[in-house]
């Protein structure tokens, strides 16, 4: 079971168990891609997730593990999937899918009655920013060539890879529905000038262990690539995107500046701003990542809801 911490407690909670190791010096970067080298974290699925059945794709091209995460009714009288949604889990690149990740997963399949894809894509010190965009992309249009439509979403990390996904696709000339964003990551230079008056309150991501896991992400791309930096992309002709965003997150002044370039090009977005919330906020069990939640099972339900 999770731990269920006060609202009020949980950024004392992030620093006691130095969840933010990883971002607030450079040093502690260094030492998780060490760790993640030597102990790579385990992925799979809880042995019970309500109302869903979960499978692995076997084989599977890609050469990741792949799970489809299918509302338990459907998946017993093998029922066809006419939408499904294409879910990036976060974790700053170097962390595994979390406990969180797979409950909203099965939360999404369950009240939007649609299959939920979760790849499983390799992380640093072992994948790139390319390397997981492509993987992606063919993942999503694996399932477009089968006939499904598709939705994306991706939080934090995977945000950033969700975002450079949509860029990439709609270069192919392919618009998708709908792509959530929770918290994204979306400069991976982090050198918004509006991070200084963020970062104070902020008590879970940092400068300086960000920019290390970014160099190590990026690989033979530049920074600025919207590869690895999907901010510095062109917006127009996205489709329609939905951005959730706390202001005690130093990513926040990037996600304004996202809304800033989709409305210039002439984008739509739905845009849900959590005075005073962290990162990821709507993966805390608090009010206002209850209401977080809600708000992405409403964005990614499909155009016409399945019988």
């Amino acid at each position: 079971m999770p731990i269920r911490v006060p609202e009020p407690l949980i950024p004392v909670f992030l620093k006691v168990t130095r969840a933010n190791r990883a971002f607030v010096s450079e040093a502690g970067a260094q030492q998780r891609i060490r760790e993640r080298a030597l102990r790579p974290e385990p992925y799979g699925p809880p042995t019970r997730l309500e109302g869903v059945s979960v499978d692995r794709r076997l084989p599977n091209p890609l050469g990741w593990p792949v799970y489809d995460v299918v509302p338990a009714d459907r998946a017993q009288h093998g029922e066809g999937q006419a939408s499904v949604v294409v879910y990036v889990h976060g974790g700053g690149w170097v962390n595994e899918i979390r406990i969180q990740h797979w409950q909203l997963t099965a939360r999404v399949a369950r009240e939007s009655r649609q299959r939920v894809v979760v790849p499983i894509y390799p992380l640093v010190p072992f994948g790139t920013a390319r390397e997981v965009r492509d993987g992606v992309v063919e993942l999503v249009r694996a399932e477009l060539d089968a006939g499904n439509e598709v939705r994306l979403a991706g939080d934090s990390a995977g945000g950033q890879i969700a975002l450079s996904v949509a860029l990439e696709l709609r270069n192919l000339g392919i618009v998708l529905p709908s792509t959530l964003l929770l918290s994204p990551a979306l400069d991976l230079t982090w050198k918004n000038p509006r991070i200084d008056a963020v970062q104070p309150s902020d008590p879970w991501l940092g400068r300086p262990g960000g920019r290390v896991l970014a160099e190590a992400w990026r690989g033979a791309d530049p920074i600025e690539s919207p590869v690895v930096s999907p901010l510095f992309g062109d917006m127009a002709g996205l489709g329609p995107l939905t951005v959730l965003t706390g202001t005690r997150d130093i990513l926040n002044p990037d996600a304004q500046l996202l809304r800033t370039k989709v409305r210039a090009a002439g984008g739509q977005m739905a845009w849900h701003e959590a005075e005073g919330q962290l990162h990821v906020y709507a993966l805390l069990p608090t009010a206002a990542g209850k209401q977080g939640m809600r708000t992405i099972v409403q964005s990614l339900q499909p155009t016409d809801a399945l019988p």
